[in-house]
């Protein structure tokens, strides 16, 4: 898929927009209602903090735009926008898409969260399974596993309370659970066990080479709302990508990634904020939560353009000073 395909004439134009770009930032007003990500019944809520750091973010995002556009045949260049759970990738990446259209450039939002290989509470449901059946083989390796310890386990699994590390400080022997549903666990986030990374990798080589239009996958939330759309891709010159893994090191197309940095703890606290499911405390969302910092903050080497919570660019020895 997306490997035959017309292509577009390069817009040697599109770098002269560029020196002009920041210029659109004087006065701007941002519209209520902006194009954003492609997932299915994505909403966006932009409050002004996100537009605040979009504009931060924009003029060194066009000073990294006129490096790789004007090195690419066709001008074209994509952009990750990429963070922890919560933390307004989707936003911020509709804003810049936005910035853009208003300076002349074409670009286009696409969601990463279209190419799990499954649907969402089949890809939350795996995500438990794995956890679950890691942990469990991890007591038989560690001869632990006996009826007494396995009813423990079963007792707090229906509970949805066996990924609480707090057990071991009373059973030792959870331990062995912990430990080794965890490492099952970070086997499987972000990595191609659960994500399509080769076809998002596709489209952005193909976007990249100059393609004309694009099959782009959408996904739902049930089994009847998985399709793909053939996307007009000739009036752009930007992709972004906006994505918890967007600095994934399965992909390498990517030619500008921006991390939006928070702590586990400020991205809990925005998805209590919100209100997006039921257990946004439960051990087990604690656990995906700092498994995929601890993801953000290993590729955050890789960035280049790194905002805080706050608002403020900083560059990577900063970073690692404030996530010690």
């Amino acid at each position: 898929m997306n490997t035959q395909y017309n292509r577009v004439s390069s817009a040697k134009d599109v770098l002269e927009k560029l020196d002009n770009a920041n210029n659109i930032l004087t006065g701007l007003k941002i519209p209520e209602d902006i194009p954003h990500g492609d997932m299915p019944g994505d909403k966006i809520e932009i409050g002004e903090s996100h537009i605040e750091k979009a504009k931060t973010i924009f003029p060194v995002l066009i000073k990294e735009l006129k490096e790789k556009m004007g090195a690419n045949p066709y001008n074209r260049s994509v952009v990750a926008v990429c963070g922890g759970s919560g933390v307004g990738k989707s936003e911020i990446a509709s804003l810049l898409s936005y910035l853009l259209e208003q300076a002349g450039i074409g670009s286009y939002t696409m969601s990463g969260d279209n190419y799990p290989h499954r649907i969402p509470m089949y890809n939350d449901a795996e995500r438990l399974h794995v956890f679950r059946e890691s942990g469990i083989r991890g007591m038989v390796d560690s001869g632990v596993m006996n009826p007494e310890n396995f009813a423990k386990v079963k007792e707090w699994q229906i509970a949805e309370d066996d990924a609480n590390k707090a057990h071991v400080e009373t059973d030792s022997w959870f331990k062995a659970y912990i430990e080794a549903g965890e490492k099952g666990l970070d086997n499987y986030l972000g990595t191609p066990n659960e994500t399509d990374f080769e076809e998002v990798d596709q489209i952005m080589k193909a976007f990249k080479d100059g393609a004309d239009k694009l099959w782009l996958k959408r996904m739902g939330r049930d089994e009847a709302s998985l399709w793909y759309d053939e996307v007009d891709m000739s009036a752009k010159q930007v992709l972004i990508v906006e994505w918890t893994h967007g600095n994934s090191d399965y992909m390498t197309q990517v030619d500008i990634p921006v991390l939006l940095n928070s702590t586990p703890q400020e991205t809990l606290e925005h998805r209590r904020s919100r209100n997006r499911d039921g257990k946004l405390d439960s051990p087990f969302t604690m656990m995906v939560l700092e498994l995929e910092q601890n993801k953000l903050v290993k590729q955050a080497h890789k960035a280049k353009i790194i905002i805080t919570k706050a608002g403020e660019i900083i560059s990577y020895d900063e970073f690692k000073k404030l996530m010690q």
